[in-house]
């Protein structure tokens, strides 16, 4: 947020989308309540540090870091805000004098704060806990404007792929060992993720279509959405059709692999260094553009989503629920969430950022990829990111793109057939490295012993209790 358009938002006055907190020592008791306020309504802004009238008084200094600190405990604690979330407040200073800014986005969920629903008008915030009419109509209005709530009551657990629970298992556990969906059932990560709802104005209860696109089987995805594919091309010798192809019409979770792997494929990754240590400008910059083509999508538009690699850029096409028109700029904007649902599984599995930082992130990264050149974002009915390649980069990898792809398959097929075999009795993290030969634990366990974990290759002795001291890793199925 820039400091003259905070300014505006306070000149302006309270309303149905702001609302001001003085909190010069301590939090506010009702700052929570406007959180879910504006969660539950069309969100908006929350500036601590101003009063009612619009008078900045400020923030004590001393204050500060445990106010920030007790309020992004309290968004990501289900006993304060249900479900949570993740805001992280921003420090701005107005005439000498600190205030806290939070940009609360409008929720595809129904949120409750302290075990009571408040919504919002111009008056304020409104307790209707026992307002059956209104929490009904909230329910409602919240499955009518994101599509990913549609409810169908007729798909079933088999027509789900236990295969990729258990992946988002594993996946979830290498992110953070101690992650609840760890130890979940399926079901019970259904009922975490608010991947099963109930139609408040049918009474029909089941699953969403968050849920079929993450972890449906693909005849099913076919039959609920027909027109549902993500159309990867290169097109850089035949411009009128194409010189390599993917048509995905898989679950979001495989799709991203799919999409990830034609980037490896055909796109170069130049070594960068930050801080010391390697990054992967190519990974950083198309994780975000692999996770925004399949989160932020409006999945009821027929228009099929489009990955195109050109000559010297890439081009992304996908349907939106647009909040504007035009280019935005990354520096300055309001992020909304297009499938809330769909993004956090993706946030809690790795594969995702925080809403509005993968923007930044992705925008940062390319103007070093492509030698200062920056990422066109362009808001519409079909939302389209342009991200330019430099012809330097292009011919690389026209040149060894499909070499060195080989080169790396062969070179991984050969470590894990030799883990495999090494593994036929359980091994320690040391041990499989010094069998390989290997001395940097982080790129061990980020590349070579996360992959092998997810897709199954590999199975942990102690699975309930990832980073215990005493955990080996065997390849083959025990009795």
């Amino acid at each position: 947020m820039i400091t003259e358009q905070l300014k505006g938002i306070i000149r302006d006055g309270e309303g149905l989308t702001v609302e001001f907190k003085e909190c010069r020592n301590k939090l506010n008791k009702d700052v929570y309540d406007s959180v879910c306020a504006f969660l539950n309504r069309s969100g908006g802004h929350i500036v601590l540090g101003v009063r009612d009238d619009g008078i900045v008084t400020g923030i004590d200094e001393d204050a500060l870091p445990q106010i920030k600190k007790d309020l992004v405990t309290a968004l990501n604690n289900p006993q304060k805000i249900n479900p949570p979330l993740y805001i992280l407040p921003e420090t701005i200073v107005i005439d000498e004098k600190i205030v806290l800014y939070l940009n609360i986005p409008e929720s595809s969920q129904v949120h409750h704060c302290n075990g009571k629903i408040f919504d919002r008008n111009e008056d304020g915030d409104m307790n209707i806990t026992n307002q059956s009419d209104a929490v009904a109509h909230l329910y409602i209005r919240k499955q009518s404007s994101f599509s990913e709530n549609r409810i169908y009551p007729y798909v079933k657990m088999d027509d789900l792929r236990s295969d990729l629970f258990q992946r988002v298992r594993k996946m979830v556990r290498a992110e953070n060992p101690n992650h609840p969906w760890g130890v979940m059932s399926d079901e019970e990560i259904l009922s975490s993720a608010r991947l099963y709802q109930r139609d408040y104005q049918s009474g029909k209860e089941g699953y969403t279509l968050a849920a079929v696109l993450l972890f449906g089987k693909d005849e099913v995805i076919q039959s609920i959405l027909p027109q549902y594919r993500t159309d990867a091309i290169l097109r850089r010798v035949n411009l009128d059709r194409y010189d390599d192809r993917d048509d995905i019409r898989t679950n979001l979770i495989e799709s991203y692999d799919r999409l990830m792997a034609f980037v490896a494929k055909h796109l170069p990754d130049p070594f960068h260094l930050e801080k010391d240590q390697r990054i992967n400008l190519r990974d950083h910059i198309f994780r975000e553009v692999a996770a925004n083509i399949l989160i932020h999508r409006e999945y009821l538009n027929n228009f099929p989503a489009k990955f195109i690699i050109e000559k010297d850029q890439v081009v992304t096409e996908n349907g939106n629920r647009p909040h504007g028109h035009g280019l935005i700029d990354p520096s300055n904007f309001t992020p909304y969430p297009k499938n809330p649902v769909i993004a956090r599984v993706f946030k809690e599995i790795g594969r995702a950022e925080e809403l509005g930082s993968g923007v930044r992130n992705l925008h940062k990264y390319t103007r070093i990829y492509s030698g200062g050149n920056d990422t066109q974002f362009i808001e519409g009915d079909i939302f389209k990111i342009i991200i330019p390649v430099t012809p330097q980069a292009t011919a690389q990898a026209t040149a060894q793109a499909t070499a060195q792809a080989t080169a790396q398959a062969t070179a991984q097929v050969d470590k894990q057939e030799l883990i495999i075999e090494f593994c036929k009795e359980p091994r320690t993290t040391s041990e499989i490295m010094e069998h390989l030969q290997l001395t940097h634990r982080e790129y061990f366990r980020k590349f070579i012993l996360k992959p092998l974990l997810e897709s199954g290759v590999l199975h942990m002795t102690i699975p309930y209790k990832p980073s215990s001291p005493n955990q080996k890793y065997y390849s083959h199925i025990k009795d």
